[in-house]
């Protein structure tokens, strides 16, 4: 099929180098000529596992290209994925502008009838939107979709070839078989390709991700309340995971959720709710939840280290929001280093992919390390941020000679606090028993 994918940001680079993969014909648009002519070399501008391989291997296949052109892919395409930026508005709302405008740009560019998806994250009533702007400059037939994404950043691509299902919201049974032909290769072992209507599959994306941010901040309240109680919550974690009813998926406590989706898509389902006179309460808790939770590494440094932050020295294990990926949007990390740099302290950063990331956030206020024992060098703590794999099993002796004072604070529970104060360490856990 002729595809085109309108948008070569982290959901339109995987759609349309996963659908090349499956022997469509796509071209990928974008009106960012620098960031086009990377791809054309092959330069992803994002870390991602498998995605290079794929974009390169396409490329040279002559089934994956890019281009500048919105237009002239739109024509050329029967399919038309939209899949730009909804970046949060001042009210925490979906900003629609960029879908909007190239909804414009398809229907001035409509040569013959389409059916066009709305791959973006966008509130519900979007696709309506969307049909009436293309509408206002076409008369010819077409057809709109909502097909919400589902990535994960770090196995996206996984995510993509063997999804746990496909949602599509559709207008027609026209537009049902053409989704169907489209993702028939990715649901052979027979994950489910579920149609609905549309207004309810633009709200599945996002009550997905607020669902799984509930899960996050209850689990960060209740390691709070077991650090009051003398619980561990690694224990209560196993005790409520093993439950068939509620699963282990999302029950592990740390410094908040971040990235490019939680934070906005619960923000702006809250809006959503807020338009109708409605209020999410539940959500609003969640979102109250995390604000304190992403404080709270900084909160255990200060302490730790006797309220005394100005002029010490603390290294810093992980910088992305999560492991297997640069994406420093929301990071906790950055809570985190903005509070000590506030404070008076010096800060000596590592992590696998997301130094650069971090540069254009902090510029040069702090120290970035290529090796992870560079950023422990002379600190008078180690903090855990992100759970690279490479963190879960130092050499503690090494560290212990390279630390100032044997502080570690484990932001993600990596480490077994009896081990670690048997070793001689001061190690403070998120609602960890036998800390310190």
């Amino acid at each position: 099929m002729n595809v085109a994918v309108v948008g070569t940001g982290y959901v339109g680079l995987v759609v349309g180098a996963c659908l090349a993969e499956a022997g469509n014909d796509v071209v990928c648009a974008d009106v960012d000529a620098r960031k086009v002519e990377q791809l054309r070399q092959n330069k992803i501008p994002i870390f991602e596992p498998g995605l290079e391989p794929l974009v390169v291997s396409n490329q040279a296949e002559g089934r994956l290209s890019f281009t500048t052109d919105v237009g002239a892919s739109v024509e050329a395409s029967e399919i038309v994925f939209i899949a730009v930026g909804t970046p949060p508005d001042e009210d925490g709302s979906a900003d629609l502008q960029h879908v909007l405008s190239v909804a414009r740009t398809i229907g001035d560019h409509m040569n013959r009838p389409k059916t066009v998806i709305t791959k973006s994250t966008v509130p519900v009533g979007t696709a309506q939107k969307v049909r009436d702007a293309i509408a206002s400059r076409t008369k010819q037939a077409f057809h709109v979709c909502s097909n919400p994404e589902f990535l994960k950043e770090g196995a996206a691509v996984d995510d993509f070839m063997k999804p746990d299902r496909v949602v599509v919201g559709v207008d027609s049974d026209e537009a049902a078989q053409v989704l169907a032909e489209l993702y028939a290769p990715f649901v052979r072992t027979g994950n489910p390709l579920i149609f609905m209507d549309i207004p309810s599959a633009e709200l599945t994306k996002y009550a997905a991700n607020a669902m799984l941010a509930t899960r996050v901040s209850f689990m960060n309240q209740v390691a709070e309340l077991c650090e009051h109680v003398g619980a561990d919550v690694d224990l209560v974690r196993k005790g409520i995971g093993s439950d068939a009813r509620i699963g282990p998926a999302f029950l592990f406590p740390g410094p908040g959720y971040g990235g490019s989706c939680f934070p906005k898509d619960v923000r702006a389902l809250i809006r959503t709710a807020d338009g109708f006179g409605l209020s999410l309460d539940v959500l609003k808790s969640v979102e109250a939840v995390n604000f304190r939770q992403r404080k709270r590494l900084l909160h255990m440094v200060s302490a730790a280290l006797g309220g005394k932050l100005s002029g010490a020295t603390v290294g810093v294990w992980g910088l992305a929001f999560k492991a297997r990926t640069d994406d420093m949007r929301e990071s906790p990390a950055i809570d985190l280093i903005e509070g000590l740099l506030s404070a008076g302290a010096t800060v000596r950063a590592h992590d696998p992919e997301a130094n650069e990331s971090a540069r254009r956030v902090f510029g040069d206020r702090i120290v970035y390390t290529d090796r992870a024992y560079e950023a422990v060098q002379g600190a008078d703590a180690l903090v855990i941020v992100t759970e690279w794999l490479e963190f879960r099993n130092p050499d503690f002796a090494r560290l212990k000679t390279l630390l100032t004072r044997p502080i570690i604070i484990d932001g993600r529970n990596l480490y077994d606090p009896a081990k670690l104060k048997k070793l001689g360490f001061q190690y403070h856990g998120i609602g960890r028993r036998g800390a310190a």
